[in-house]
């Protein structure tokens, strides 16, 4: 698939942490509980950590306690790609960034949250950049 930002291999890993390639290009899973944004209530827009593409607002994050961020929608429903994985012996819907392709998580349904849209976006944290509300222009 041809995405709006289009960049080779050697340029992802030269702009990219080992840690941020490892998850965004190769579709890794970082640390339950280490994500830096696992946490966090700060109120802003979280971006691809790729190429700074807006993905989910901080109005939309709750508390899952699965150990990575977690958001019941994203910013616009065309900046998230979804598409099946059935990697690890499982059946998921992978996330990612729909400008760049980077992997950002997965997408489950059903699981009962308090939620308007009953799903839950768990993404990696290192995928994302958070943009704090008063740094927004």
């Amino acid at each position: 698939m041809a995405y709006e930002v289009e960049k080779t291999d050697e340029q992802w890993q030269a702009e990219l942490t080992p840690s941020e390639y490892q998850v965004l290009r190769l579709a890794g899973t970082e640390p339950a509980f280490r994500g830096e944004y696992t946490d966090t209530t700060t109120a802003g827009v979280y971006t691809c950590r790729g190429c700074g593409a807006e993905l989910f607002r901080s109005t939309e994050k709750f508390p899952s306690h699965c150990g990575w961020p977690s958001f019941y929608d994203p910013k616009d429903t065309d900046a998230v790609e979804l598409r099946a994985d059935t990697s690890h012996g499982m059946v998921r819907t992978e996330v990612l960034c729909a400008r760049c392709g980077s992997h950002l998580g997965h997408v489950f349904e059903g699981e009962g949250y308090p939620t308007p849209t009953d799903q839950r976006y768990c993404i990696n944290s290192i995928s994302l950049r958070l943009v704090p509300q008063a740094d927004q222009g």
